[in-house]
């Protein structure tokens, strides 16, 4: 008997009974919200054949996680491939997953493309390529990988608001703010937990400069997503945005030692918001007390040299906390990073040691130095991944080293750019040359 899914898609090694269980560990890994590994687990339980059980698993626990997290992710990987009788579409996730294993996101995003055009309701083929393109940077293909598939899909379906989710931060991504909004205000009528819906408007209401509003709309419009939020962190950094935004240090500290990092975690991008927001308070001026210790202590409890996003960040937190030795031997792993296999070679020697660079002679008071390197790299800032609200912080970096090398000409000219394009910049930025 073949087993499909709700959109009519054929699950090799699916009972009927796991078939529904899986859904539900889709729903909440679509939503960032809830417990997806118990229902998927249970479903495995029931259906050990089950592919897509075990392919949703090793997504779900590859990107974005710590070390420990993702050997989950290979293992269930391992079990998958060694599977028999897998479908196409199964075959293109197993080929995709061991594309990002081998450090090839771009390969990993071009094979879920080919499955989604084939298999335009396959959510979940959908879900990662738009993480693959958020990793490498890619907005055009963050809005026009779901554009391609929104004909196969309507309101009444199951998963439509993970659709509307994921098109509302293409949307923003590439300019279309009006129509993001519209998309992820939609999801969330339907599914309120859905964090990526949240996440997509918060960004609008950011590049808008509409910093009351989002605080609103992060703290009281909608409070569904705060449940059991794997996305929790992230979009308690973008409520600390609009509160920074407002010049409200005082609730941004708050938040970084509540939701944000009272907790310290080892999750990959959880500590790189937790370095950038101290980082726009540095430059602010904003005194953060001892708060750097425990994020670069989070950053030498991972290995490094596999993002450059992220060691990006983490050359933020050794700088913050005055690891002197810890950011030189960033800088020296990265040696090895340029000679090594990958797609984050590439990152690492577009954007990523640059920028890493900047960062450590920034705090170095090596100001005119930080100055070059970032001018270098901020108009293809994108390649090494991120959102341009993540990505800003190196615009900011610009600014305040432009301030403190007395290049005040430069500086009034980025602040001037920035007052004429991006109306997300805070009210405190003039004070960064202080």
């Amino acid at each position: 008997m073949s087993v499909k899914d709700h959109h009519g898609l054929e699950m090799t090694g699916a009972s009927p009974a796991a078939a529904e269980l899986y859904q539900k560990g889709l729903t909440a890994y679509h939503c960032y919200a809830g417990d997806a590994m118990t229902p998927l687990e249970a479903a495995i339980a029931d259906s050990p054949r089950f592919v897509m059980a075990h392919v949703l698993k090793a997504w779900m626990t590859l990107v974005g996680s710590n070390s420990e997290t993702a050997m989950l992710g290979v293992q269930a990987f391992g079990v998958a491939k060694d599977l028999v009788n897998v479908n196409a579409r199964e075959l293109g996730h197993l080929a995709a997953i061991g594309s990002l294993l081998a450090g090839e996101i771009r390969s990993a995003a071009r094979i879920l493309e080919d499955v989604t055009i084939a298999y335009p309701r396959d959510s979940l083929a959908l879900h990662v390529g738009q993480t693959m393109d958020f990793l490498l940077g890619d907005s055009r293909m963050l809005r026009d990988r779901i554009a391609r598939a929104l004909p196969a899909w309507s309101r009444e379906m199951t998963d439509w608001h993970a659709i509307q989710g994921m098109m509302s931060f293409g949307l923003e991504e590439t300019g279309f703010y009006d129509r993001a909004e519209a998309c992820g205000r939609e999801a969330i009528s339907i599914q309120p937990r859905n964090n990526w819906a949240q996440h997509g408007v918060a960004h609008v209401l950011l590049m808008q400069g509409r910093h009351a509003e989002g605080v609103r709309w992060m703290r009281h419009d909608n409070d569904a997503w705060q449940a059991e939020a794997t996305l929790g962190v992230h979009n308690w950094w973008h409520t600390a945005l609009f509160h920074l935004g407002l010049g409200e240090t005082d609730e941004v500290l708050k938040l970084f030692d509540g939701p944000i990092y009272g907790e310290p975690t080892t999750f990959a991008f959880d500590m790189a918001d937790a370095a950038a927001m101290l980082w726009r308070l540095k430059l602010m001026g904003v005194d953060v007390g001892d708060r750097w210790a425990p994020v670069a202590d989070s950053f030498t409890k991972e290995p490094r040299g596999q993002n450059a996003f992220v060691d990006t960040h983490a050359m933020m937190a050794f700088v913050g906390a005055g690891r002197e030795d810890e950011a030189k031997a960033l800088l020296d792993l990265q040696k090895s990073v340029l000679q090594g296999p990958g797609d984050n070679a590439y990152f690492t020697g577009e954007v990523g040691l640059p920028a890493m660079q900047a960062i450590h002679a920034f705090g170095q008071g090596a100001y005119g130095k930080s100055v070059e390197l970032l001018r270098g790299v901020r108009n293809k800032s994108a390649r090494f991944g991120g959102s341009h609200a993540q990505r800003d912080v190196l615009d900011l970096t610009l600014i305040a080293a432009a301030g403190r090398a007395g290049e005040a000409s430069l500086e009034r000219a980025l602040l001037a750019e920035r007052d004429q394009a991006q109306p997300f910049a805070t009210p405190k930025a003039p004070a960064l040359a202080a």
